[in-house]
């Protein structure tokens, strides 16, 4: 028995030390989620390139080179738009030239493209209001447009927050196209919870801000700066045209831009935890002078204490965003 018991004693060592060797082997967490980006390339002369490849490209998450896991050109993946049209009473003027210009764009939207591409329309003024679900019925979107009325304050942040909700319930790729005249007045949720919404829908935004007067006296200009951090920031773009003519520009480029994207995923890997929820992306080109247009990062509960309370700073061009 005694030499029973020995036996025993050294079994129970031996498991207390692999224990305490699983202790103290330091590690490291794997996001498994799939983070995906979309991406437009232009060559010195801002015309869009879309012959590339997979290996033409490079992508980074905190500093740490990843292996790109999903490569697609000319997608097939359906597209869900989320387009915000700001009926704040400030709008009312300009609401005939948006009008026209947007049932241009929803004309060349489901007259083209994927079959399965498909708008879901939204209103934003003191509320925010789902006119119609997704659909491809311009039916359905026109009489959604006939309902626009101008009224309220202006609650942008809780549009792109909601509308991304919605985006990310639904496969395929994600965007957020804002008509606005800029500004926020009345919104429940901040610039940051708008921001943190879009990346974790994957969606990049659009946003078509209409300036009768370019110099105009007494414009939201913090609006503005908000609008064009949150579309730099996800890979899309900002315009400002006027009515008319540069309105339809605007849509126009919309389009192109959506038609020639390309879908990149990649899952993190060795990258360790840090206190900060956001993670950095950087996503580069190997051709000279050509530019990428992508999401900077993303964010993960994968932090080694409490969540930060603030994410990434606004651009340094765009003073006063918060």
């Amino acid at each position: 028995m005694g030499r029973f018991r020995f036996w025993i004693l050294i079994a129970a060592a031996a498991v207390a030390g692999v224990t305490l060797l699983a202790q103290e082997a330091p590690t490291f967490k794997v996001d498994v989620r799939l983070v995906r980006m979309l991406a437009t390339v232009k060559d010195p002369m801002g015309r869009l390139i879309g012959g590339l490849n997979k290996e033409d490209f490079r992508l980074t998450d905190n500093g740490v080179e990843q292996e790109i896991a999903l490569f697609e050109r000319n997608t097939e993946q359906p597209l869900s738009i989320a387009l915000l049209v700001d009926t704040s009473r400030s709008t009312e003027r300009e609401k005939r030239y948006e009008l026209d210009a947007i049932n241009r764009f929803v004309s060349t939207l489901t007259g083209e493209g994927n079959a399965g591409d498909t708008l879901g329309l939204f209103s934003f003024n003191t509320d925010v209001t789902a006119l119609t679900p997704f659909t491809r019925a311009r039916g359905v979107i026109k009489r959604g447009l006939g309902e626009l009325k101008s009224e309220g304050g202006t609650a942008l942040y809780d549009a792109i927050y909601l509308a991304s909700g919605e985006l990310r319930r639904r496969e395929g790729r994600h965007v957020v196209l804002v008509v606005s005249d800029g500004g926020d007045t009345v919104s429940k949720y901040p610039f940051q919870k708008a921001l943190e919404a879009l990346h974790n829908a994957d969606a990049v935004l659009y946003a078509i801000v209409t300036v009768p007067v370019k110099g105009e006296a007494g414009r939201n200009l913090r609006g503005e700066n908000a609008l064009i951090t949150l579309s730099t920031w996800t890979g899309g773009q900002f315009f400002m045209p006027t009515p008319g003519a540069e309105l339809d520009q605007a849509f126009q480029r919309v389009i192109r831009d959506l038609r020639t994207q390309y879908v990149i995923g990649f899952y993190p890997r060795g990258i360790a935890p840090t206190k900060e929820r956001f993670h950095r992306v950087v996503l580069e080109v190997n051709r000279s002078q050509h530019s990428v247009s992508s999401r900077n990062g993303y964010y993960s509960d994968d932090v080694l204490a409490a969540p930060a309370k603030s994410g990434p700073k606004p651009l340094e061009a765009a003073p006063g965003v918060r």
